[in-house]
């Protein structure tokens, strides 16, 4: 480690370079989205792609599962803060992340053929889940139970059967729904829908 004029150490290695991430990454999702499934995906074509030598790719991921994991979990819209005050409106929110996710045809094409191989490569579907989807499925759990506590859902409702309905909905929409932007009201529409049976 050298020191500087200035007193201070200075940490050893490259910085990382948060563009070749970005370059890498958007490689990765272009290449799936080409119709490169995740079996026929090689560090090699990712860094020919993004312009950088392989080296630069092992520096940031030990292994393509790891990259690859990365790279799906930037198609997820970040989960909304939820303002607690109703049930409804915090379903909504929820739901309306997921129709912004889906907006993108490469998005959804990506997840499309990515999630065509999980049974091949289940080790990084569960990792995909655990980082990406299982956080959703904490907080809308979590907003149907506080319904419940509260009185505005049923005292006997199937919480698990209530998460069912209501992202499955939604998931029938933003895949086999049609093609093009979901409309904005959506998520009001499929969540109202949905509370009807679940009020007291």
């Amino acid at each position: 480690m050298t020191i500087q004029e200035s007193g201070t150490a200075r940490p050893a290695g490259r910085p990382r370079s948060e563009k070749a991430e970005k370059a890498i990454i958007e490689a990765t999702l272009d290449l799936i989205a080409e119709g490169m499934g995740v079996s026929e995906l090689s560090i090699e074509a990712i860094a020919a792609k993004a312009g950088v030598g392989k080296t630069t790719i092992y520096r940031r991921w030990s292994n393509k599962e790891d990259l690859v994991v990365d790279a799906l979990s930037t198609l997820k819209a970040p989960l909304p803060p939820l303002a607690g005050t109703s049930v409804r409106d915090d379903l909504v929110s929820l739901l309306d992340a997921m129709r912004q996710e889906s907006g993108e045809a490469r998005s959804r094409c990506v997840m499309n053929i990515a999630m065509g191989e999980a049974d091949r490569y289940p080790r990084l579907m569960e990792r995909f889940m655990k980082r990406a989807v299982e956080p959703r499925r904490r907080a809308m759990r979590e907003v149907i139970e506080r319904g419940i506590a509260t009185g505005e859902l049923r005292a006997d409702l199937d919480v698990d059967m209530g998460m069912a309905i209501i992202s499955g909905a939604m998931l029938w929409h933003t895949k086999w729904g049609p093609a093009g932007d979901l409309p904005a009201d959506l998520p009001s529409r499929v969540v109202d829908v949905a509370l009807s049976g679940m009020a007291p």
